[in-house]
Parts: structure tokens; C-alpha cells; sequence
């Protein structure tokens, strides 16, 4: 299986779009993607997420964080996985961290709070007036109809030059930007284990017909064992 390179002809398609000028009136492109099992879960119940996908989608996780300018993930993420949020397995920058905290409850001893890239802390206004985090500076917005307004967090990303956004976890967060349809794309690589239960992978309101759920189309990529699904979609925002 060859390796999901940038200069690979067949993953071209893949890639492409995120080096394609953003359609988006404001400029942004945004992209969201996931490793979830066969059933549909992205961690374990106690919260157990390394590694769903195999080394070559983890590779691709940090491909697409070295072709963005910012990556975002939610308390949760943070809280469950301490991640870095790097291109450590690939060639190119880091992009800036993004955390989404609302009611800013995650303590500073979290690797991201720590050294390496630039990482941005967003929390809504009257969750505390100190202007850092660790290392992180704070910046607040305006709170939304499902956490921290999602328009407002990409005017405030654009305004610091942070234009192409990889929202990377977990399952809410992702959730909450398609319910906002703000998203321009995502990529959910599908492993071949079964759970039988966990965390679900993207968290939205149940549809009560068939008719009613979302569908999209997609096209497929092999990346070594898995399976990634790679869907376009309509920003709103």
C-alpha cells in the first residue's frame, strides 16, 4: 500500500481541496474529520481512543494539520486524550492549537497549555479575566445556541489569519459545526474493530424519520487497513 504522500497521483483528489483558494465568503475553509470503529464509536466508554485508525490515518491526521493553519478540539478532547495536536510524523509546520472551553474548566497541565506551537484558549465572556492559560493566550467569544457561537469562532480565527481550520474532536464538537453546517468538508476514517459501545463518533440531535436524516455522497480512500470517507459539503457560514 503505497503512502498517503501529497505527491501520490490517486490521493491527489484528497488533498486538493484544502490547497484550492476557500469559497466561503469569509475566506475560510474548514475541514472536520474523525476515526471511528465499525459501530460507530471514536473512544472506548472510559474514554480509551488510542489509536482507532492504524499508523497510516494517523499519519493522515497530521498531513492535514500540516496543510492547515489552525486545529481545533473541544474540552472534552483535551481532558480525554492530552493530546499535542503536532505534525511530529510528517514534514511541515504545526498549525496553532485551538481549544474550545466554554466555561473555561480545563486546569493548565494539559500538554497543549505547555510548550510547542502557538495554542489559542476560547471561552465565552465572564469565564475569568486572566489573559493566559499556560502558555495559551485566552480569547473569548460570544456564547452560541450549542456552546461557544460557531460564526464567531471563525471571524475570530480569520482575524488572526488562521483561514484553512481542521476541526479534529471530539464527536460534539464536530457536531456541533455541522449542525451550523459550517463546515466545508469531512473526512471519517473507518476502522475495521467492533466496540460494541462507546463514545458515539458525531453527536447530533436523532432524527425521527429516515427521511429526515442527513445524507451525503462520498469517495473513498484505502488508508492501509481503513477505510476514509471523504465527504463535500455546503457552508452556511
Amino acid at each position: 500500500m503505497d503512502e498517503p504522500t501529497l505527491d501520490t497521483p490517486r490521493f491527489a483528489p484528497l488533498y486538493a481541496p484544502l490547497l484550492a483558494a476557500p469559497e466561503a465568503a469569509d475566506g475560510c475553509f474548514v475541514i472536520a474529520r474523525a476515526a471511528q470503529s465499525l459501530d460507530g464509536f471514536i473512544a472506548t466508554t472510559d474514554g480509551e481512543s488510542c489509536w482507532i485508525g492504524g499508523p497510516e490515518d494517523l499519519a493522515h491526521t497530521h498531513r492535514l494539520r500540516s496543510l492547515c493553519d489552525a486545529v481545533v478540539v473541544g474540552s472534552a478532547t483535551v481532558r480525554a486524550d492530552n493530546p499535542r495536536l503536532t505534525t511530529r510524523l510528517v514534514p511541515g509546520p504545526s498549525p496553532v492549537r485551538v481549544v474550545l472551553d466554554t466555561e473555561r474548566r480545563l486546569e493548565a497541565h494539559y500538554r497543549v497549555f505547555g510548550e510547542g506551537p502557538e495554542t489559542l484558549l476560547l471561552c465565552a465572556s465572564g469565564s475569568g479575566d486572566k489573559a493566559t492559560h499556560g502558555a495559551a493566550e485566552v480569547v473569548t467569544v460570544p456564547r452560541g445556541p450549542f456552546g461557544l457561537d460557531i460564526d464567531a469562532i471563525l471571524v475570530t480565527l480569520a482575524a488572526r489569519g488562521l483561514r484553512r481550520i481542521l476541526i479534529e474532536g471530539g464527536g460534539i464538537t464536530i457536531g456541533n459545526f455541522l449542525r451550523a453546517e459550517a463546515l466545508d468538508r469531512l473526512h471519517v476514517t473507518v476502522a475495521p474493530l467492533l466496540m460494541g459501545e462507546g463514545v458515539p463518533a458525531i453527536r447530533l440531535p436523532p432524527a425521527n424519520r429516515l427521511a429526515d436524516a442527513k445524507r451525503f455522497a462520498w469517495t473513498t480512500h484505502r488508508l492501509g487497513g481503513d477505510l476514509l470517507l471523504d465527504i463535500p459539503l455546503v457552508r452556511q457560514v
